[in-house]
């Protein structure tokens, strides 16, 4: 069985960051890119929570699928498995570098928001009190304030 290339990057030298996790072609010949949206250092830093992580789904999706530039792009945002970070996908062949502003975008949004979530009710969603916004909050600013802020090649490229 051939290994899934995501499993094959050295988790342990991973650190937080935007990278191309891969790139698809569907059926139509439209290239989706997907993106990693590391959040903590996997197996070094404590992973987010599954409620925290669950709170920031519900605003980064409603901010990607309403910004005025890249709404008609967006595909998914959604948590990773071992809550170290999220998965984005956007149509077209893009590098972590083009997308930097909008993460910058997104975590401004998430960080700063107030309010009731977005489709936190239980006619809008099988978990819905499952959420910790405030704890959503503090990571996309620690995010914003440590890792987007200061970019570096090695935040943005794959370690080999």
């Amino acid at each position: 069985m051939e290994k899934i290339a995501s499993f094959t990057i050295d988790h342990n030298r991973l650190q937080r960051g935007v990278y191309v996790s891969r790139r698809d072609v569907t059926p139509s010949g439209d290239v989706l890119t997907t993106f990693d949206i590391r959040m903590t250092e996997p197996n070094r830093e404590e992973a987010l929570t599954p409620e925290a992580l669950h709170a920031m789904e519900h605003l980064a999706a409603t901010f990607l699928r309403n910004h005025p530039q890249w709404k008609d792009r967006v595909v998914y945002w959604g948590p990773m498995g071992c809550c170290t970070g999220n998965y984005l996908i956007l149509q077209g062949r893009l590098d972590s570098a083009e997308i930097t502003g909008l993460i910058r975008e997104t975590m401004e949004f998430v960080s700063s928001f107030e309010g009731e979530v977005p489709g936190a009710t239980p006619r809008d969603c099988g978990n819905w009190s499952f959420m910790d916004l405030e704890a959503a909050r503090k990571a996309a600013r620690r995010y914003l304030d440590e890792v987007i802020c200061c970019l570096k090649p090695e935040n943005l490229v794959y370690p080999q």
